[in-house]
């Protein structure tokens, strides 16, 4: 990998973490597109360290509420706590499928088939969005059944093509979850999510060759600059109801994918 291919596919992760279109669907096409076809473990945790410094940044208020949660009796920490709670449950599911089907998850990374289906997949998610039934369901209103619930949608966006922020935002909305705190939960979500998978992945590279630090470093930044500005845009387009619009484009790319497994071999 060069330096070009790796601000490349750092702007590839930013766009595509946080907008409800599978970042690992477009990595696996993307290096099918360039020709890397062996694993980039060590470039993989640092795009999605980027995109985590991203998301940490964003919602840095409601970790800091988290934090205040441990001790604080007054409304911020009871919010606090709240929000822990239905973190760690809806983490559960994510943990258990991430450690149960870990083979069979890394696996599909190798077909551009099954990203393509998986892609078809989100989409429909998505436009199913459009049946939310808009009751807008707050924090306090929200317990473990739901949490869990959103944490499965996580456990299945693991699938490569199965965007993980489009099917947690679309599984809280279609529970009735309001917009903003169906997108909160998503990725307060992810945080833990991916600081576990980042773990797993730093020791499956400790034997593997990694590139060098300024590439690393190149496509971490990108991802991380990208991906903030892909996050706000996101967080604007659920607060208005238009996440179902990300539908056409996954399905597009989804056909197209099929497309090339089909006539492009």
């Amino acid at each position: 990998m060069n330096f070009y291919q790796a601000i490349f596919l750092g702007a590839v992760q930013g766009l595509t973490e946080f907008l409800p279109v599978s970042s690992s669907g477009h990595l696996v096409l993307g290096q099918h597109l360039l020709g890397l076809r062996e694993p980039q473990l060590m470039f993989d945790v640092a795009v999605h360290v980027g995109t985590l410094a991203a998301v940490l940044i964003v919602f840095r208020d409601d970790l800091l509420a988290m934090i205040r949660g441990l001790w604080a009796g007054d409304d911020r920490g009871r919010e606090g706590r709240r929000l822990i709670m239905l973190v760690a449950v809806g983490s559960v599911p994510t943990a258990l499928m991430g450690f149960l089907l870990k083979d069979f998850f890394e696996s599909l990374f190798a077909s551009v088939a099954a990203v393509g289906a998986a892609l078809l997949f989100t989409g429909c998610l998505l436009m199913l969005t459009r049946l939310a039934s808009g009751r807008g369901l707050g924090l306090s209103e929200v317990g473990p059944g739901r949490a869990l619930l959103i944490g499965l949608a996580q456990g299945v966006a693991i699938t490569p093509g199965v965007s993980r922020s489009g099917s947690t935002i679309a599984v809280g909305l279609l529970l009735g979850l309001e917009r903003q705190l169906a997108a909160r939960l998503s990725f307060l979500l992810f945080i833990p999510a991916i600081s576990g998978a980042l773990l797993l992945q730093l020791l499956d590279a400790e034997a593997s060759a990694a590139p060098e630090t300024s590439i690393l470093l190149a496509g971490a930044l990108t991802a991380g600059l990208v991906g903030y500005v892909c996050l706000r845009l996101l967080l604007r387009v659920v607060n208005q109801g238009k996440i179902s619009y990300f539908a056409y484009y996954c399905w597009a790319l989804g056909l197209a994918a099929l497309a090339w497994t089909t006539f492009g071999n």
